[in-house]
């Protein structure tokens, strides 16, 4: 049996997005706990030149919408990097889930071939599309997912690897 390239990609963004809402549940409630201003967690880094939670939190979302928008060949939405707090990073996430779990299977699969031109660093790159979801964009989303994770785990929130992905949803 194949697998589609809808089924390696939507499911998979929406299971590990619901698992970095949960930790970031566990983060608010640590915050309320330890009496730690929350705003301190979502600021935090793991080290002085890696982007805060925030911004991790931000372009692991970013990276979700926009592989899957690219691969349905549909316009990728832009949203402002505004979020400061852990509520307004679960909106995100939260928005970002429903614009993914809207598109549909048949706009993905088939995508294989699909070229898809980015941006990257201001220089221009193509990538067809199995390479583009396999090799760049999966490795990137799981990338900032797991910054976010560990920026949490380094502050003392009690997380683990079931956490960081979520729920395993029956296929």
């Amino acid at each position: 049996m194949s697998i589609t390239m809808y089924q390696s990609s939507v499911p998979v963004f929406v299971q590990f997005l619901k698992g970095m809402s949960g930790v970031l549940d566990k983060a608010e409630a640590h915050c309320a706990a330890k009496k730690i201003d929350p705003l301190a967690i979502t600021s935090a880094r793991l080290i002085v030149d890696m982007f805060p939670l925030t911004r991790q939190v931000q372009i692991a979302c970013d990276f979700a919408k926009g592989v899957t928008a690219r691969l349905a060949g549909i316009d990728v939405p832009n949203w402002e990097d505004n979020e400061k707090t852990i509520a307004e990073l679960k909106a995100r996430i939260a928005k970002t889930i429903a614009f993914i779990e809207g598109v549909k299977p048949a706009q993905i699969d088939g995508s294989e071939t699909r070229d898809i031109a980015i941006k990257i660093a201001g220089n221009p790159m193509t990538f067809k599309g199995q390479q583009y979801l396999l090799m760049f964009g999966m490795p990137n989303f799981y990338f900032h997912a797991a910054a976010a994770y560990s920026i949490l785990r380094a502050n003392g929130v009690d997380i683990g690897k079931r956490d960081f992905m979520g729920a395993v949803p029956a296929m």
